[in-house]
């Protein structure tokens, strides 16, 4: 397992595209609110951090269909002095232990630590994320889907060539709410990530 931050320099924005049928070989997760509960004060410890429901399950169910895991999340509190680096890369490595305790694995976690003025490359929606990771480690993003419970999640996986998935839990029915009459339909909308699992991976299976 890798834990990343931003990106050194900017890397390849897109490695594809297109997206190419049901077909999966990677998912890329947001963390707060797709894996873990949001919480308005930020997540900033281990105290704080709780699965949501289903979510362990669901890791679990891509990795053991052969589906490669990557975690990619904003952490913008480390750039405004709220935690260290250190302290949101010892969440990360706990998440993943206890991921991998209940049979999921990931494969990589990627942060970006900037704030939205800082203006980088890698901050979602920004594909920098995604990007650094795909080029790391081999991903062909038109088999893969991005997870998230924001439009910033949704925007990133597209611009990167990935398909993407909002789910409703965290932030995703307000922000389903807004992006609709905007006329964002380029997504799909699952009730959480035990949902996205199963329609993803049913797809999958359909076409394997």
């Amino acid at each position: 397992m890798t834990l990343l931050s931003a990106p050194a320099e900017p890397v390849v924005t897109s490695l594809a595209t297109q997206s190419d049928g049901g077909r999966l070989d990677a998912v890329f997760l947001d963390r707060d609110g797709v894996i873990n509960e949001n919480r308005t004060d930020h997540v900033k410890n281990w105290s704080e951090f709780d699965f949501l429901p289903g979510a362990l399950d669901a890791i679990a169910r891509f990795t053991q269909a052969g589906v490669r895991v990557f975690v990619i999340t904003n952490q913008a509190i480390v750039n405004r002095g709220v935690v260290s680096r250190d302290s949101v890369e010892f969440l990360n490595r706990r998440m993943v232990q206890e991921i991998e305790h209940h049979g999921g694995k990931v494969e990589a976690v990627a942060y970006c630590p900037h704030r939205p003025d800082e203006a980088c490359f890698c901050r979602k929606p920004q594909p920098g994320l995604i990007s650094a990771l795909a080029l790391h480690h081999r991903v062909n993003l038109r088999h893969a889907v991005t997870i998230g419970d924001a439009m910033s999640d949704i925007e990133a996986g597209l611009a990167a060539g990935c398909r993407a998935v909002l789910v409703l839990t965290g932030r995703g029915r307000e922000q389903l709410a807004r992006a609709l009459p905007r006329g964002h339909t380029d997504f799909e909308v699952a009730t959480d990530l035990s949902d996205a699992a199963e329609r993803l991976l049913g797809r999958a299976a359909a076409v394997a």
